[in-house]
């Protein structure tokens, strides 16, 4: 059964506008069998260019009943069914949010009448509902009303069954090409539909309940479908063994970076490999020489290294350290030897070679040395530094998830209510989940911060 459907809205964005119509067609496959439409009083002003594109008015809506009191009879309409539209993560996002906001979790599996018609009539110059309208000569009184158009998906709709002689390849789809055959014994494609749409953190566990995968994502179930449909000798071996997913939705992507970071070295899941490590070994470190010269050096990440020279940089291993420096030599031409990457007591190969400028001879000044010295050092050498908390979507609207930074160490992340919670820094402070301590986490928050400033809050912006 499917439920093919049709919303108008405020705008664009389902976090932040509402709806102002819906439409909902119930088809069996072979034929309509229930039609719902209804205006819906968004509880807001409808902006002019989106009242030109619909037709439908602020005076229209002010009497059309809220959403709540349509709710039950959607969820009525949908349960048990395919949600389908055409665009479907447009009307589907805008569904869901709206129950998200009445705490209810609106979770249907989902169709796309777009990636159906491109797959099932291939070769269109175009796959907008008016163009198909055209091409099929589909009728339908007016284009962007909810119910013209969830008349107008249901026709195009029946066009692709017929041209696939059945509902067969239709579910391919809705699975995500995933074929139950393909699933480990335990993992059934219910399960996997169970899975939410959401950002946030993701579990393999073995017949015993281990956790042997870690793994995050935007959306956890496009995500788990995307591994299980994979059937590359890769694909095998992170499915091999699987009895079961569980999962934690963040909201938040730095969360759910941090938390899985956090998590593959608290659990040390046997699939995840490159991201276990839980000291780093390597480092590089930088000192000044009696003649002036900065010397950098790689060695191992230890307290007596750090006490004695000055720490540059933190890596997993030695060997990184050692590829990172000499990758710096090269990019900045800097002395082999005054980067104990060459071990000769004066000049080095490169000097004799005419690739260094003579650092190690004392031909180049160590003042203009130096300065390519410290550019390489600000190049390798970004650490967090500051006080401040990055503040971004959590959970639910109700929600922000915030990230906490104090004198340039990771404090840990938590969630506080939009409404109700405190955000003074103190109580900031104290709602913040301790976390393993994670060597990776300051590369993950300067990463992720620099590309999004906005999220910052300095502390003295909140007191």
């Amino acid at each position: 059964m499917y439920a093919i459907i049709d919303v108008e809205t405020t705008g664009g964005v389902a976090r932040y506008e509402r709806i102002t119509e819906i439409a909902i067609v119930v088809h069996d496959g072979e034929r309509v069998v229930d039609t719902f439409a209804t205006l819906l009083n968004p509880e807001r002003s409808i902006p002019r260019q989106i009242t030109q594109l619909t037709g439908i008015t602020d005076q229209m809506v002010a009497k059309a009943p809220k959403f709540f009191e349509v709710a039950k009879r959607i969820v009525e309409l949908t349960e048990g069914k395919i949600f389908v539209a055409h665009n479907v993560n447009f009307d589907y996002s805008f569904v869901r949010e709206e129950f998200i906001r009445l705490g209810y979790d609106f979770q249907r599996k989902q169709l796309c009448t777009v990636r159906l018609s491109r797959k099932v009539f291939p070769g269109l110059p175009s796959y907008s509902l008016s163009n198909l309208k055209k091409h099929f000569n589909i009728h339908a009184e007016k284009s962007h009303r909810a119910l013209d158009d969830t008349l107008a998906t249901t026709r195009l709709f029946e066009l692709i069954l017929a041209e696939q002689e059945g509902t067969g390849k239709v579910k391919q789809l809705v699975n995500h090409g995933v074929k139950e055959t393909k699933l480990p014994p335990a993992i059934t494609l219910d399960r996997l539909h169970e899975v939410p749409d959401q950002c946030g953190v993701y579990y393999f566990h073995n017949a015993a309940g281990n956790v042997i995968y870690v793994g995050k994502s935007l959306n956890i179930r496009k995500r788990l479908f995307e591994h299980f449909a994979d059937q590359t000798p890769k694909g095998d071996k992170l499915r091999t063994g699987v009895a079961d997913v569980s999962w934690e939705v963040t909201g938040s992507e730095l969360v759910a970076l941090l938390h899985e970071s956090a998590e593959i070295k608290r659990l040390l899941p046997p699939v995840n490999r490159a991201q276990r490590t839980r000291q780093y070994a390597g480092a590089i470190y930088a000192y000044t020489d009696l003649k002036g010269y900065k010397n950098l050096v790689f060695g191992k990440n230890t307290a007596k290294n750090a006490k004695n020279l000055e720490l540059v940089a933190e890596f997993p291993k030695t060997d990184n350290a050692r590829n990172y420096l000499q990758a710096l030599v090269y990019q900045h031409e800097l002395c082999h030897r005054l980067t104990h990457l060459d071990a000769s007591e004066h000049a080095c190969f490169h000097y004799k070679i005419k690739k260094c400028l003579g650092a190690c001879v004392g031909e180049e000044a160590a003042e203009s040395y130096n300065e390519r010295v410290e550019t390489a050092i600000r190049q390798v050498s970004k650490r967090l530094s500051g006080n401040f908390f990055f503040i971004e979507k959590g959970r639910s609207d109700a929600e922000v998830a915030v990230v906490g930074v104090q004198n340039g160490k990771y404090m840990g992340y938590g969630f506080v209510d939009v409404e109700q919670g405190d955000q003074t820094v103190s109580a900031l402070l104290e709602l913040l989940k301790s976390t393993f301590n994670d060597p990776d986490a300051p590369r993950i928050i300067l990463n992720y911060v620099e590309k999004r400033p906005k999220g910052i809050r300095r502390w003295d912006e909140l007191e």
